[in-house]
This record gives C-alpha cells, sequence and structure tokens, in this order.
C-alpha cells in the first residue's frame, strides 16, 4: 500500500519529500529504489518518534495493517503531527452475545482520543482508504448534495477481478479480509443504536455498474457504520461486500478449523499463529497485478427523499480497471484504489481546502473539493439511479 501511495505521489507537485519506513528495511528501500528519484523519496527503519522528529513531515501516513495502528497513532501524537491512516483499530467480540451486541468496537481506542488531539490542535484523519474513506465522502455529498432526508447509507463493494494461475488468491491481505469477514457485521440503526449479526448475513444481490453486473453481497464488519452516523444524518447504515460463495466457504473452513486464529500454537516447538500461516502460504496480493484482470468498484448506496421530495435511490461509486493502474502505475487496482484517497486527502490538507482538530473520519469534511481533485488525478467517480423501492 505503501508502495502504491508513493507512485501516485509522484506524480504530485505537492509532494516534495516522501520517506518510506519499514520493519524490513529492504521492502522500504525496494519501493523507493523503483522511483528513480533518491532525492524526494528515502527508505528509513529507525524508531518512529525520532525519524518523524529528525524528518519533520507536515504528515504521517500509516499504510500498515491496522494491528499496527495504536503505536503509530501515538507516535504521531508525541512528535505533533498530521496521521492518517486507512484501517482504524481492530474490535473486539462481545464476550457473551457476539452476534446480537458490540464489544469493542472498530476505531474505538482511537475515536476515545478526539478530545486529546483537539485540545493539542492536531488532526488525526482516520479511516481515509476507499471503504471506509471514498465511501463516507459519497456519504456525505449525498446529504449535502442529493438528499433532502435519508433513510439508508449502505456501501456496496463488488468486482469481476479474476486471478489467473491460483485457484484461491486474495487480492487484499487475507488477514484483514479474515479479520473483518468473520468478526460480527456492524449495523447503526437510528432506533436501536449499534448491533452486530452473524457473518455473511442478510446476502442480496446488487448489480454493479459499468458492466460488472449482478454480485451477491452479504455483511461485512466495516468502519463506515462506525464513522458515518457520526456526520450524516439518516436512518440506517450497512456495509456489504460481493465475496462470492466460493471465498465465503473458504473462510468458513478456516474458521472451523482454527485456521483464523490469531492465538500462537506450538508446531514442532515453534510457537505461530494458525491466520499468520495461512497469511504466509498464498501469493502477496501485491504481486498479483500482472495476473489480475477486471474490475473492482467501491461505493455508497443511498435510499431517501431526493431534494425534489421524490423518493431517490442513488449509487455514488469508483471504478478501477487494474489494466489501467499496471499499466501507468505498476499497482493492482483493489490497492491502488485505496491508496489514491490519501494521497488526495493530503493535497487537500496541504493546500487548507481541508482543516480541522481532533480525530476525525473523512465524512467530516467537504466533500466537493476532494471529488474534483480525485478526478483531475484522472479517475473520476460515478453515480447512477436506480428504482427507489
Amino acid at each position: 500500500m505503501g508502495a502504491a501511495f508513493a507512485a501516485i505521489a509522484q506524480r504530485r507537485d505537492a509532494f516534495t519529500q516522501v520517506v518510506l519506513a519499514d520493519v524490513a528495511l529492504e521492502r522500504a528501500r525496494a519501493a523507493a529504489e523503483r522511483l528513480g528519484e533518491p532525492d524526494r523519496f528515502a527508505a528509513s527503519r529507525e524508531q518512529l518518534v525520532e525519524l518523524i522528529r529528525r524528518v519533520a513531515p507536515d504528515a504521517v501516513l500509516n499504510a500498515c495493517d491496522p494491528r499496527f495502528n495504536e503505536p503509530i497513532f501515538a507516535a504521531a501524537f508525541d512528535a505533533r503531527v498530521t496521521y492518517l491512516d486507512m484501517a482504524m483499530t481492530l474490535s473486539h467480540a462481545h464476550p457473551e452475545r457476539p452476534y446480537e451486541l458490540p464489544g469493542e468496537m472498530l476505531g474505538d481506542r482511537q475515536l476515545a482520543q478526539h478530545e486529546r488531539w483537539q485540545q493539542a490542535g492536531l488532526l488525526a484523519l482516520v479511516g481515509i482508504g476507499v471503504e471506509p474513506g471514498l465511501s463516507d465522502i459519497f456519504a456525505r455529498h449525498a446529504a449535502e448534495e442529493l438528499f433532502s432526508n435519508i433513510r439508508e447509507v449502505g456501501v456496496r463493494d463488488g468486482a469481476d477481478l479474476v486471478v489467473e494461475g491460483y485457484e484461491f488468491a486474495p487480492t487484499f491481505s487475507i488477514w484483514t479480509t479474515i479479520e473483518e469477514c468473520l468478526n460480527p457485521p456492524l449495523i447503526w440503526e437510528r432506533e436501536r443504536g449499534f448491533y452486530t449479526t452473524a457473518p455473511f448475513s442478510e446476502p442480496e444481490v446488487f448489480v454493479f455498474p459499468e458492466g460488472i453486473g449482478p454480485v451477491e453481497c452479504v455483511n461485512v464488519e466495516h468502519e463506515e457504520v462506525v464513522l458515518i452516523p457520526r456526520w450524516v444524518a439518516c436512518e440506517r447504515v450497512t456495509f456489504k461486500y460481493g465475496l462470492g460463495q466460493e471465498f465465503i466457504d473458504v473462510l468458513q473452513t478456516l474458521h472451523k478449523l482454527g485456521l483464523d486464529s490469531t492465538e500462537p500454537v506450538s508446531v514442532r516447538g515453534t510457537k505461530v499463529a494458525p491466520r499468520d500461516v495461512v497469511a504466509a502460504a498464498l501469493p502477496d496480493p501485491a504481486t498479483l497485478g500482472e495476473r489480475m484482470s477486471g474490475r473492482t468498484c467501491a461505493g455508497t448506496w443511498v435510499t431517501g427523499t431526493g431534494i425534489d421530495g421524490q423518493p431517490r435511490s442513488t449509487y455514488l461509486y469508483h471504478v478501477v480497471d487494474n489494466e489501467t493502474t499496471m499499466r501507468e502505475y505498476a499497482s493492482q487496482a483493489v490497492v491502488w484504489q485505496t491508496a489514491v484517497n490519501p494521497a488526495v486527502a493530503l493535497e487537500l490538507l496541504d493546500r487548507g481546502d481541508w482543516e480541522g482538530a481532533g480525530v476525525l473520519g473523512p465524512e467530516a469534511f467537504a466533500p466537493g473539493p476532494f471529488l474534483a481533485l480525485l478526478a483531475e488525478y484522472g479517475s473520476p467517480h460515478g453515480q447512477v439511479e436506480l428504482e427507489p423501492s
């Protein structure tokens, strides 16, 4: 993800210097060397606070697995620098009623520090990928420009991507995919508040635009359900992902066998987490681009009453073609679609179009400048009107 962001930032004059940091220096160095601008893109693995204070950046973009959010989030605060991430701190299921009540929700540990960041005059822009991120911006745009009253904000994600040569090859981090797909999905309703259901619940067929077509989508845990109700007036928020039955079957099998567990077990005297073994056995998603074909679609389906007082059902979306991102950026589509959004957000913060203090999600900011700059990046969003139900 960090390498994809750097390739996007390289084409934008707003980014004068980017330091790529990683626990494995060779990964950061390889990403920097591939860009061919050593004075502009450097690599490091020094301690975070020390590194931030030495480099004195305008912002820290956390492109790591969300397991590492807390130390990076804390380091940015200690160094008094703007922080961004694309996924929030992990959830923990309710110990007794996991499929009815939420326990610790996604992002709770970060959102709980809102006042601390606000009082320090610092901004933590959390969840600024594509989902969460652009999906939240779509919700805010719909509330401001398209609807007078919103019944439901439903994020819907689907694709027609194919990976040649593999029977099973996730196009995103399998560790994170297992986490969000096997955790109890979260739903928010104004009258009921937050509640959870069983994984893969409430299947529905959603017809995705631009030829992708119908895909069965199911409830999945995701940050939008936590973030959107904080700023967008609506009655219900859901997130559904088009996984496909084969993918669901694999995830359910991993769960039955305990291979989704993050608790280490002893294997020939070595402690190893089963989920880490699964991740190590599968291909690295970042290396699959040359074998992939097709498109990925992220979007927000909004229903309610339009500004004309009539029933309205609108899907705001962003489609990315893998052939295009590989040809132009050497990044596969799913990764590129996520990484472009923090690049846009950083430009908006740099020029003052976005500003704020505290721990805020993307829906807290004006959507217009973001959507306009995303189009300037050569990747505009789309909009289709659906039949109101």
